[in-house]
């Protein structure tokens, strides 16, 4: 049997087609924003971020990331208003030239400048040259088009006079006047403010102020202009008359008894905007408050005549922009809304209401409202699951926002042909769950659930409760199971509780039942093989259900008085609660003998079998949530009994025991220092993280077993006193938990990093063998969100042979068992219920459970339900531990099931029904069971099936009930899998494989083939360790940063259609037509139009720019690059699409001169006739 289905692996059942791995959307807020920019127009709206991002935002739909290769922080965002393109100025001193005219942008041109560094730029409507000021005060002009400089060149000392002894500073402000474009206003950091005009190459005017400037806004008519002060003033000056300000003002600034204005923070930036409707202006800034209100908000302050309105914002202000109706700066303005970036969030004003409502966002940028801890991702869900949530969720959604639609709505975007129901979810730090709608690559808010509403507030004086444990967020979401067809629910906390929910869309008024776990190791500690002589492993037989357990020695501490409690209270009365997800059962594990709970590592849930089954580094409790119930509660070793393959070394009691539950109050205080009271196990570690990435290089090259570590976090006096380089913690977790910087130093640390005792060297082998010794009461102290491979301490790297790295993964159980002094703990690291053989005598398929460890084995535990509905819930359901051991190397990450023709076989499930809703007695609410069966095309192989067993190092396929090997991969010898899944891609399956070095690769099923293997991210955070998942359709996310999810696939059906699926950015839109000035103003002068900058910047004029100065790069997205790329037959469609675009191009720009022209003659035609109306009857001597 085994060889027949060898030889059908080798002809290979799954046929994917993958050569690339492709980025579909980014979803949620740009994280660190620096910069703000919009086109009037087109109405997009660009974004850029300190990591040299560029988020372009239109309807909703219209959603593109760009990233800069460099990575350089965008510094300023300039549209070629209704051109389709974009110019981004970055940190490292380089111009980049995007052309938005494509749904995946690209750079046209590049331009680096070698000995300036670039300040700020002013690109003018309709013009194709742009100015750009330096830090040296000196202002060059780049051509657009080309992407090259003029030889026209404004230096700071020719701007001002040439008595002035210091130096003006850098460039702050470039603008030209609304009234002549032939004058630009340059403005210096220290003060001092030029009018240059640029046909006669000198200045108009020049002003010197005391304080510095932030920025400076034009009146439309060009007559005056305001600018933003350091000390908080707004100064208005008239073109008139510029010896001084003509007024002078302190919005938020009070007169103090001695006449003196109070001190106030500086204005950063100004917009002075006129209104048709209304004589008063818009006078709209951010900042000014004075320096005596201390602890005050951010501010945004709106102006409108004597009416002053302060909007307090949640985060600090980076960027704001005030939307008018008009590109032309010398029209009335008219503004509309007020777009205001901060550091973490996004909000519209509506400008037209007196009480200036925001508008509500219509993109997902409240991703991080909690910072993100877990995320799942569902595809191809049940059709109705998703207006079911949302039609709940909605009853919940905020009120008091403006009516008006959404004023950033560029673009066109239509759902793809091949869309299917698709999922997120996401937990949060402060326990909330949200479920977003992923459909068609959109992210949309559907339903949000608090987990906290389940218990009752912490005391402050609740001892051994989780307010002292974890002092801000004992809620945290670790670990989330859900079943879309039953829409049951399961969520892991990080106070080790597990609570369940099921799905109604009625109300309830119910009592939460709590059930108590003790799970908990009662190995003791190793000896010396010298000390004493052998003793058998005691395993208690009664193990099959929570049993009290005898005083520890350390009874006598006041920690011991913290004993069979639990973290978290749940509320004991009746509650109601709404439609949507109502709790019914909560798990809870307990304190034991004056140590907190381990957390939990694995969870998983059966509606059909009607039990949830939880693991940790202690053991495994399997619960019946019909029966309210716990079947089962062992240590790991227990599970074993007769089956356990291995031999176990010699156990005393812990001579010195030192305290660890004062540690473990102070729960994640010890992670971090004092002054960072606020959200810190998942958010500091996510927002820390991404900002000190470091290189995963040096972990290539060692074993996963070894992590750096802070010592810091052992500096509790009442520690051992052991050498830091000697201290670990265990960890056995598949699932990565989240970490400050700090402490992990932005290494990956393997999920099966096992715990070394202090004080004893690491030796390569022991007269005992590849032996275990498992550890003794002294568990790692409880933390909120655990490490991300629960934290460890190691040797340093260079100490680490090559012989020892190897030995890490293949010498027995332990990752690094080497060495007979070594202890551990096995934690249950993942769980799978399923229709299987508990032994190779099995003829039929029986409810199991599988169980996967840390150290590399897999446990069948068999189990008797009772099917009919009635006698499940009254008869027991009966575990028997002690089946069948698999082995791999490395920790178990996941375990499926095949049938003989390579189809999934999936876990079967009950059938929703709403258990709240009004009896109907002709149809009586009855549980339907849907059960995988194996396909009848394997009829000639009986009712085997395979299973898929993947750890962090190895793969393998058994056949069952046989449980021979038909297929094994070593996935990994220099990194470890992070996660794996087995998925569906193009009506076949695979399993892929997330591993710590970057690397993403997918194996066919069962044969195990490699199909892909890309160095996808180089540096992999804990961020992304931790959240990192993949779903069906070949498609896969993460949390990018601690704002975004990053959604990829590595589906080729997938990627030739991504282009389908994605938003248009640009629009064919007419440029407004500009308004009638009237004839005089046209025709005696003040008209910019008039104005021709091709005759003074360009080559004829100006000459060349210095090559020296700055370097023109090309860029790959032109048409140079699409011309390279074409080849065969899609070559010759793109170059024949290609030559079709520049025809249409040079026939618009030809119908642009003949238009012209005609404008041009008919002004000559015009002032002809008027001139031979005005001479017709004058005599020859009048003239």
């Amino acid at each position: 049997m085994a060889e027949d289905m060898k030889e059908r692996g080798k002809s290979g059942w799954l046929h994917i087609e993958q050569r690339e791995l492709s980025h579909t959307v980014r979803h949620g807020f740009p994280y660190q924003p620096t910069a703000l920019a919009f086109d009037p127009v087109q109405k997009i709206l660009a974004i850029g971020t300190r990591s040299g991002g560029v988020r372009l935002l239109g309807r909703p739909g219209v959603d593109c990331h760009c990233q800069h290769e460099s990575g350089a922080a965008v510094l300023q965002l300039q549209f070629l208003i209704n051109e389709g393109a974009l110019v981004t100025a970055c940190a490292d001193d380089t111009l980049h030239l995007w052309n938005l005219r494509q749904r995946r942008p690209a750079i046209l041109h590049s331009l680096k400048f070698n000995r300036e560094r670039i300040t700020f730029c002013h690109l003018p409507f309709q013009s194709k040259w742009l100015y750009v000021g330096t830090e040296r005060g000196n202002t060059h002009i780049v051509n657009i088009e080309s992407f090259v400089l003029s030889g026209y060149v404004i230096m700071w000392n020719k701007a001002i006079e040439l008595s002035t002894k210091t130096h003006p500073g850098p460039v702050v402000h470039l603008s030209d006047s609304p009234k002549d474009e032939g004058k630009l206003l340059i403005g210096f950091e220290s003060g001092t403010i030029v009018m240059w005009d640029l046909r006669v190459k000198r200045a108009d005017f020049r002003i010197y102020y005391d304080e510095a400037i932030h920025s400076v806004s034009w009146h439309h008519e060009g007559r005056q202009f305001m600018c933003s002060h350091s000390d908080g003033s707004l100064s208005m000056w008239n073109m008139r008359n510029t010896a001084k300000p003509f007024q002078v003002t302190f919005p938020h600034g009070k007169t103090q008894r001695d006449g003196r204005k109070e001190s106030c923070k500086p204005i950063l930036k100004v917009e002075y905007k006129t209104s048709r409707n209304s004589s008063e202006a818009f006078v709209v800034f951010s900042g000014g408050l004075s320096y005596d209100k201390a602890g005050r908000r951010p501010t945004l302050t709106i102006m409108h005549g004597k009416a002053i309105t302060v909007l307090e914002m949640d985060y600090p202000i980076v960027d704001f922009m005030v939307l008018c109706d008009t590109p032309y700066l010398n029209e009335v303005q008219e503004p509309y809304a007020v777009v205001v970036l901060l550091e973490k969030d996004f909000v519209v004003v509506d400008l037209t209401q007196s009480n200036f409502p925001i508008f509500e966002n219509p993109y997902p940028m409240d991703v991080h409202e909690s910072p993100v801890t877990c995320t799942a991702y569902f595809a191809d869900c049940p059709p109705d699951i998703i207006p079911v949530l949302y039609s709940i969720g909605a009853k919940h959604k905020k009120t008091g926002y403006s009516h008006k639609e959404w004023p950033v709505s560029g673009g066109t975007w239509t759902v793809g042909s091949q869309t299917y129901p698709e999922i997120i979810v996401t937990g949060h730090a402060d326990g909330s769950i949200k479920f977003w709608d992923a459909t068609a690559i959109t992210l949309q808010m559907l339903y949000k659930l608090k987990t906290s509403k389940v218990f009752e507030n912490p005391k402050s004086g609740d001892v051994g409760r989780s307010g002292e444990l974890v002092e801000e967020d004992p809620y945290a979401v670790q670990m989330i199971s859900w079943c879309p067809q039953s829409r049951i629910f399961c969520v892991v906390g990080t106070s080790a509780h597990v609570i369940l929910y099921r799905f109604s869309k009625h109300d309830a008024n119910t009592t939460i039942t709590s059930l108590e776990v003790r799970l908990q190791c009662e190995m003791e500690d190793v000896i010396s093989p010298s000390d004493t002589e052998n003793t058998p492993c005691y395993s208690d037989p009664s193990g099959l259900s929570p049993q009290p357990q005898p005083p520890s020695p350390r009874s006598n501490t006041p920690d011991s008085a913290r004993d069979s409690i639990s973290c978290l209270k749940v509320k004991d009365r009746m509650i109601r609660m709404p439609p949507g997800y109502q709790a019914e059962l909560v798990v809870q594990l307990l304190w034991i003998d004056g140590e907190p709970p381990q957390q939990i590592t694995s969870l998983d849930l059966n509606s059909a079998y009607g039990l949830l089954a939880v693991g940790n580094c202690n053991g495994l409790a399997v619960v019946d949530y019909l029966q309210k119930t716990i079947l089962l509660c062992m240590n790991t070793l227990e599970l074993y009994g007769s089956a356990d393959p291995f031999q176990r070394l010699t156990r005393s009691p812990r001579k010195n025991r030192q305290s660890t539950s004062d540690f473990c109050m102070r729960g994640l205080s010890s992670f971090y220092s004092d002054s960072k009271k606020r959200i810190r196990t998942s958010y500091q570690s996510l927002t820390e993280l991404s900002d000190n990435q470091v290189s995963l290089d040096l972990e290539r090259s060692k074993s996963p077993t070894s992590a750096p570590y802070s010592p810091s976090l052992h500096n509790d006096p009442r520690g051992t006193g052991e050498p830091v380089s000697n201290l670990r913690s265990c960890h056995y977790s598949p699932v990565f938990y989240l970490l400050d910087n700090d402490h992990v130093n932005g290494h990956c640390t393997s999920p099966t990093s096992q715990p070394c005792p202090s004080g004893r060297a690491r030796v390569p082998g022991g007269p005992e063998g590849p032996r275990l010794a498992r550890r003794g009461p002294g568990r790692p102290p409880f933390r909120k969100a655990q490490s991300a491979a629960c934290m460890e301490v190691s040797l340093p790297v260079s100490s680490l042979t090559e012989e020892s790295r190897e030995n890490s993964f293949s010498r027995s159980r332990s990752s690094s068992v080497s060495s007979i002094d070594r202890e551990t703990k096995e934690a249950v690291t993942t769980l799978q219920f399923m229709e299987s053989y508990g032994r190779k005598s099995d003829s039929l398929p029986t409810p199991c459970l599988w169980v996967g460890t840390s150290l590399g084995l897999v446990l069948i535990i068999p189990m008797s339900i009772p099917m009919d509905e009635q006698e499940r819930q009254e008869d027991p359901v009966t575990v028997a531990p002690a089946g069948t051991v698999l082995m791999l190397k490395g920790s178990i990450l996941r375990v499926s099931f095949l049938d003989c023709g390579g189809a999934l076989i999936h876990s079967p499930y009950e059938v929703w029904r709403d258990q709240q809703a009004p009896a109907d007695p002709d149809r009586p609410r009855k549980r339907k069971l849907v059960n995988f069966s194996p396909s009848s095309s394997q009829e000639a192989s009986g009712d085997c099936h395979l299973a898929v067993v993947c750890s962090e190092r190895q793969a393998k396929v058994f056949l069952m009930p046989t449980q021979a090997c038909l297929y094994v991969h070593n996935i990994t010898e220099s990194s470890f899998v992070l996660r794996a899944d087995v998925v569906s891609v193009c009506n076949s399956v695979g399993l892929a494989c997330f591993c710590a070095n970057g690397h993403i690769m997918t194996l066919s099923l069962p044969s195990l083939r490699p199909l892909l293997d890309v160095n996808y991210l180089p540096q992999t955070d804990m961020r992304i360790a931790r959240t990192f998942c993949f779903t069906n359709g070949g498609q896969a996310l993460y949390l990018c940063s601690p704002t975004e999810i990053q959604r990829i696939t590595y589906s080729q059906e997938m990627c030739d259609n991504l282009q389908e699926m994605l938003g248009e950015l640009f629009t064919p839109i007419e440029t407004p037509e500009a308004q009638n000035r009237g004839f005089l103003k046209g025709f005696f002068g003040g008209n910019s139009q008039t104005f021709d900058r091709e005759e003074l910047f360009g080559e004829a004029s100006a000459g060349k720019g210095s090559r020296s100065l700055a370097q023109h790069i090309p860029g790959q997205g032109g048409m140079e690059g699409m011309k390279a790329a074409a080849g065969g037959v899609v070559g010759e469609l793109a170059r024949a699409r290609i030559a079709l675009d520049e025809r249409g191009q040079r026939l618009g720009e030809l119908e642009e001169r003949t238009a012209l022209m005609m404008t041009s003659a008919e002004t000559f035609s015009k002032h002809a006739h008027e001139m031979m109306l005005k001479c017709k009857d004058k005599k020859w001597y009048q003239f």
